[in-house]
């Protein structure tokens, strides 16, 4: 029986290695479970464009919406576990929904293996331009006028857009209401066209409004301000010192669980390699973005470290739902 169990182990490893050999020999999907035209798309498709021509084959970006997220990433924790179907996720259904949701159908842990965390994303409370606001003073001062009575946009439900609203509008008092959108293109156009007056979003999406003159950038929440925007303060800068406004949203690269380790470390190579060259490094700076790379094993420690601080959020946010 030893000698069977001992057989069959070096079958799989032979198989595993045999596959990372032939990988890929037809197109890869890379599923991502937000909307076309939002950070995480852009990131995707720049990722699978870089990844397509290292490796010589089409990768596919299919978009999944829908749950916070949590519909995308159960198709990939739940597909054949051969590298033919990624996962490219933002924070939502990785970090937030194990915080945020009673039922996650998956456990990143268990269902999901992490390849890289790819970057980093920095919030920006934005404003729509027709307010009567300049900065974080105003900002506040309309808001409590307004107190009850107004709303604020995000790009969904668990989002860390709408974690740091939410904290926001709890902890200071305001008393708004939340609008959740399936993805961030249509909540920056909604918010462009005063449909919604104010929210947090990310740089991509946001930065044709900003230019036209639409919407105004009032924080980043982040320690350092953004080169992309170098006129825009910390939220720290303007007195509002809590770690939980200084919520950054991260791109993870994963695969379903049980994917043969050949194939794992080399989308995890080439997955690093692209973050940080230097073409990639211009791009994130562009899109307000910090390169990571990370490896996988980086990625379960900051999975680990960050539970405190997003329990603490949800918990002042009052975000979480049954």
């Amino acid at each position: 029986m030893r000698i069977k169990t001992l057989l069959s182990i070096a079958a799989l490893a032979c198989s595993g290695f045999a596959w990372g050999q032939n990988y890929p020999n037809r197109p890869v999907t890379i599923v991502v479970p937000a909307g076309a035209g939002g950070g995480t798309d852009i990131l995707a498709r720049a990722m699978a464009d870089e990844l397509g021509k290292r490796l010589k084959q089409t990768f596919i970006v299919d978009n999944k919406t829908g749950a916070s997220g949590m519909i995308g990433t159960q198709a990939v924790a739940r597909a054949a576990p051969d590298g033919y179907t990624l996962l490219f996720a933002y924070s939502a259904p990785i970090y937030y929904a194990r915080h945020m949701f009673a039922k996650v159908p998956y456990d990143v842990s268990r269902d999901l293996a992490v390849v890289s965390e790819v970057a980093a994303n920095n919030l920006i409370l934005v404003v729509n331009n027709e307010l009567p606001v300049k900065d974080m003073k105003d900002f506040m001062a309309w808001a409590q006028q307004g107190k009850g009575k107004l709303s604020y946009g995000s790009i969904g439900i668990g989002s860390a857009g709408h974690l740091a609203a939410a904290y926001l509008n709890e902890s200071r008092g305001l008393a708004q209401a939340h609008v959740p959108y399936k993805s961030e293109a249509p909540f920056a156009q909604d918010l462009a066209g005063g449909i919604v007056p104010w929210g947090m979003g990310t740089l991509a999406p946001m930065q044709p409004h900003i230019q036209s003159g639409k919407v105004r950038p009032i924080a980043v929440l982040a320690e350092n301000r953004l080169p992309a925007l170098p006129n825009v303060p910390t939220i720290k800068e303007l007195g509002f010192p809590d770690p939980e406004l200084r919520s950054m949203t991260w791109f993870t690269f994963a695969a379903p669980a049980r994917t043969p380790q050949p194939i794992l470390d080399l989308l995890e190579k080439h997955a690093r390699e692209i973050a940080h060259s230097a073409e990639m490094k211009a791009r994130f700076q562009v899109l307000g973005l910090d390169p990571i790379g990370g490896s996988a094993e980086e990625f379960r420690r900051n999975f680990e470290a960050s539970r405190p601080v997003l329990e603490r959020l949800v918990k002042v946010s009052g975000a979480r739902t049954e």
